[in-house]
């Protein structure tokens, strides 16, 4: 019985401060979400469709860097996707372009750098571009061969 009422304790402290810290990142949080808005809002699939088509690399790094400024919600990112290969936008473009929307994003950095710090955040945004633009090449080469 007691047991019982020791981790019913501990789980008491552990919920308060995990309260405690998501209530201390809302306002990060909903800054973020604003940004990102207001980036979805501006950067429409029509001005995607000018910036690419001229050629794999350039594609790649044009869909990654596009994708890092705007970035926002997978699901959007399955919508604008689809309407960029409706206009005929490389598949090479779209892949870097949504891994890059959903795992860099550059208006997400202030609240990864107070969260996580400066190195961890640096590291972190390198590895990712580089993985980013790596996994969008490997997904069309795998694409092709299926």
């Amino acid at each position: 019985m007691k047991k019982k009422q020791e981790e019913q304790i501990t789980l008491k402290i552990a919920f308060k401060k995990a309260l405690n810290n998501f209530l201390s990142m809302t306002p990060m949080l909903l800054g973020v979400i604003g940004l990102v808005s207001i980036m979805q809002t501006y950067i429409t699939p029509e001005i995607l469709s000018h910036l690419f088509g001229y050629g794999i690399t350039t594609d790649i790094f044009t869909g990654t860097f596009i994708g890092a400024i705007s970035s926002g919600n997978p699901a959007v990112s399955y919508i604008i996707s689809d309407q960029l290969l409706n206009q005929e936008v490389t598949l090479y473009a779209v892949s870097a372009f949504i891994l890059a929307w959903v795992t860099l994003g550059i208006v997400q950095l202030p609240a990864e750098l107070s969260v996580f710090g400066l190195k961890f955040t640096f590291y972190k945004n390198i590895l990712t571009l580089f993985a980013t633009m790596l996994v969008a090449y490997f997904t069309v080469l795998t694409l092709q061969v299926i």
